[in-house]
């Protein structure tokens, strides 16, 4: 731009980085001797940034604001703000003569407008996740940015090369928030058979400042210490395998199973206990199944075990799409539930302190001799009704039985017969002290 005899180079826009050195360029050609040097800021109204009087003032009325070094007459800015976005207008003013050093040298004034555009990178990048299985649904935002970031994905295999994934199955947003945009993509996708992944970026690009941030999700498979590889009935493939007891619990390692039990995994007779799987940086998320001898498998973080009588050993497989391992879980009962005898200082007797849950030794006693008195009673009322119908059962001498007519002996249609073994003399006896009725 030419004003008068002094050419002003300047630019119509500028560009700074939030947090970094603007440089507004307000240059002469050729160089004249200033006689003042202003800059303002437009808006509403003229704000004041900056003058400068050779002769005496070399005011600052912006503290971040200063001339540059460059040419004594463009303004720096630092460090810039996002609120210092806006129009700006320089104004010189110099000698000018016109070449004729006869006569006095006027004052001219000549001025310019640009525009200051503050970028702001990402301020934060984070990645949510869903998985089900073999598919991903992946969710990369980034926040606080000016304009809005650019966003791609890629995925790196185990050993290093990294390749984009395809814009097939991606959907993004863009959200202002204030003077600053969020941005948002998601993608779907799906892990083929056997496929080998080390990990997916979210990578944000902020072309504007320069930025690139990469978000990573590292995959990872379940882990377990001191493992073997066994065959178990329930899979149709060997499987890793380890028990609980054999996990020091001191290796920090990504991935590794951890079970945690509530109340412990030693409790007393006919407790409830809770297990709880979980395996800390294991991506995509694990599938977890439980199972005990030949049940049927519980499939979920959890198992709920109700009021556990005996020692077992329970199972519990973690599985994602990059392997799985199988944790051996045993719980072991502390106490048995017998009922025990406490000494009484009450008159030296002792006391069952539970008689609700099964026979103790006072009960068995018991038992025993009320059978044997119920045994004594048996036997004397036998003897009692042998002697009174004067039958000796434990008499040495035997007695030839004696045959009887049946027909001599009346009975009613509804009697049955005596039977032949009877002896005479009980038949007798019986005879003197009953009559027969017809």
């Amino acid at each position: 731009t030419l004003i008068g005899t002094v050419d002003l180079k300047y630019d119509d826009v500028s560009y700074a980085t939030v947090h970094q050195s603007a440089f507004l360029r307000c240059g002469m050609m050729p160089v004249q001797p200033i006689k003042e040097l202003w800059w303002f800021k437009i808006g509403a109204s003229e704000e004041r940034v900056y003058y400068y009087d050779p002769t005496s003032v070399d005011a600052a009325l912006m503290k971040r604001a200063r001339r540059s070094s460059r040419d004594n007459t463009s303004l720096e800015i630092y460090p810039t703000q996002l609120s210092d976005e806006g129009e700006y207008k320089c104004r010189i003013v110099v000698w000018d003569n016109t070449g004729n050093s006869t006569e006095p040298s006027v004052p001219i004034s000549k001025e310019a407008r640009m525009m200051l555009k503050v970028n702001v990178p990402p301020e934060k990048v984070e990645i949510t996740h869903l998985t089900s299985g073999r598919n991903l649904s992946l969710r990369c935002k980034s926040e606080g940015a000016k304009p809005p970031a650019d966003i791609l994905w890629t995925k790196t295999s185990p050993d290093g090369v990294e390749t984009e994934i395809p814009d097939l199955s991606k959907t993004r947003e863009i959200e202002p928030a204030g003077e600053l945009y969020d941005t948002a993509e998601q993608i779907f996708y799906q892990l083929q058979e056997n496929e080998m992944i080390a990990k997916i970026s979210c990578v944000v690009r902020h072309h504007n400042t320069n930025t690139t941030i990469y978000k990573n999700i590292t995959f990872v498979s379940p882990a377990i210490q001191n493992a073997l590889k066994v065959t178990i009935q329930r899979f149709a493939e060997p499987v890793l395998y380890s028990s609980i007891e054999n996990q020091d619990g001191q290796d920090n390692k990504a991935g590794l199973v951890k079970i945690s039990a509530d109340p412990g995994f030693k409790v007393p007779y006919n407790t409830s206990v809770t297990l709880k799987a979980s395996a800390p940086g294991v991506f995509p998320e694990p599938r977890y199944l439980w199972w005990v001898g030949d049940q049927t498998g519980i499939a979920g973080r959890e198992l709920h075990i109700d009021n556990l009588e005996e020692d077992k050993s329970y199972y519990v497989l973690a599985e994602n799409p990059l392997g799985r391992v199988v944790l051996e879980v045993p719980v072991h009962i502390t106490t048995s539930d017998y009922s025990q005898w406490n000494d009484s200082s009450r008159d030296g007797d002792a006391m069952v302190t539970d008689t609700t849950e099964g026979l103790d030794t006072g009960a068995i006693i018991g038992i025993v001799i009320g059978a044997l008195i119920a045994v004594f009673f048996i036997g004397f009322a036998v003897w009692y009704w042998t002697i009174r119908d004067g039958t000796h059962v434990f008499s040495p001498k035997k007695e030839k039985p004696h045959t009887i007519d049946e027909e001599t002996i009346p009975f009613r249609s509804t009697d049955k017969p005596l039977l032949r073994t009877i002896s005479t003399q009980t038949l007798e006896g019986r005879r003197s002290r009953r009559e027969p009725s017809i």
